[in-house]
């Protein structure tokens, strides 16, 4: 009997103590909240070495290759660029243009640069393949092939007439990047800018490439620009 009272108190006491706890009367600490992620839409994106210029180059489809005179590196044609199919290699050179790898990225450069100079009236009926590659490169989002896209969207549109006009209708599919990147300048302080010697501001390219959208894309060319990016200005007009 003496026993189970003894149990039956010792259980009571378990059940009614604090186990050990302890208490503070100081203030709790602040939970850590990460902050939130960012969106990233200024950061590069993944570049597929897996071109169709690789490819083609890589199989000895393609009727260049680089030729070392001395200390220079220059482009040479085993055939005549006049007589090209320009339907087939000038998208694949476009394509070409978001390698960042030798000498595939040496070759798609100058070999573009080739068939913009000698394709004259070639050139407009192969607009429309021109846009996927064009909107490749500017969706990958990085700095240094959207420059070099941007130089060869400058030479596209001069390159014969009414390619400017042609290239109206495809300005919501490769503007928008445009937009993104068009104010963002890079803040050096006192240091030098290589890049504007070079051409490699990237705020200044985008300027330069719609003041020639807008003074060779005709009428419709400015309303068109205005409605993709707001800010744009008309040198035009002004």
């Amino acid at each position: 009997m003496t026993s189970s009272v003894l149990n039956s108190s010792a259980k009571k006491a378990n059940i009614s103590g604090r186990g050990g706890a302890t208490s503070s009367l100081a203030p709790k600490k602040p939970k850590e909240v990460p902050p939130p992620p960012q969106a990233g839409a200024f950061k590069s994106r993944k570049i597929d070495r897996g071109t169709e210029f690789r490819r083609f180059y890589d199989r000895g489809d393609l009727p260049l290759c680089v030729d070392f005179q001395g200390a220079t590196r220059k482009v040479a044609w085993k055939v005549d660029v006049e007589k090209l199919d320009y339907h087939h290699y000038l998208p694949i050179f476009f394509d070409g243009l978001r390698e960042l790898d030798e000498p595939y990225r040496f070759l798609a450069d100058q070999g573009t640069d080739d068939l913009l100079e000698r394709g004259g009236s070639k050139i407009l009926p192969v607009i429309p393949q021109l846009i996927i590659p064009i909107k490749t490169a500017l969706n990958t989002r990085d700095p240094e092939v959207i420059c070099v896209m941007l130089k060869k969207l400058q030479k596209l549109v001069v390159s014969g007439e009414m390619i400017g006009e042609a290239l109206v209708p495809y300005y919501r599919q490769i503007l928008p990047v445009f937009n993104m990147f068009k104010n963002k300048r890079v803040n050096t302080g006192d240091k030098i800018d290589y890049s504007q010697r070079k051409r490699g501001n990237l705020s200044d390219l985008i300027e330069e490439t719609l003041e020639l959208f807008e003074i060779n894309g005709g009428e419709d060319a400015f309303i068109n620009i205005k409605y993709m990016i707001p800010t744009y200005e008309s040198v035009v007009l002004n």
